[in-house]
């Protein structure tokens, strides 16, 4: 089912933010890790409580290593990031801890003052944690640590990122992940 708001009287198809789809993607990529399946679908609450379940696409796994995508649907808002295919690469590591990144498509900041600290990758803090939740879930259900290394990129972010705020947030190399 659709989730729907109205807005100016107007009854508009609700998206989905690129955090969630990060988290999802990142979800479902763990999913593989832990079981050598395939999950055809991811889904999650987000914080605001809407149920999100979304097909995973472009599923790769190699080497120890996991990454599919998920497709931005920006509902009837229109988002520029609409379309993007946003995607997490996960592998296992030895320390204890779930790894954050941005590789190609999200950029980095460079201005103090921002959710995150200059030199990180530009993944705000709510999309962090929701990735690091909708992992944590699939590690604990399998009864593992929390121990991997997760890299969200966005093919087309770079592009994209100069429609965008980031260019005056002095956030460079690509979108930010909301």
């Amino acid at each position: 089912m659709e989730a729907l708001v109205y807005k100016d009287k107007k009854m508009l198809r609700r998206g989905y933010t690129t955090g969630t789809c990060a988290a999802l993607a990142a979800q479902g990529a763990v999913s593989f890790l832990v079981s050598g399946i395939w999950p055809e679908t991811a889904e999650l609450m987000t914080p605001a409580g809407q149920m999100v379940r979304v097909p995973l696409m472009e599923k790769k796994a190699g080497n120890g290593a996991a990454s599919c995508a998920v497709k931005k649907d920006a509902g009837d808002d229109p988002d520029v990031t609409d379309g993007l295919l946003v995607f997490a690469a996960v592998c296992k590591k030895k320390e204890s801890g779930v790894d954050i990144d941005g590789g190609r498509g999200v950029g980095r900041v460079t201005k103090a003052g921002l959710d995150q600290p200059v030199g990180a990758a530009a993944i705000n803090s709510v999309p962090r944690r929701m990735i690091e939740t909708a992992v944590a879930e699939v590690l604990e259900e399998a009864g593992l640590d929390r121990t991997v290394e997760i890299l969200i990129f966005v093919p087309g972010g770079e592009k994209t990122a100069e429609k965008t705020f980031n260019p005056v947030l002095r956030i460079t190399g690509g979108i930010t992940i909301l």
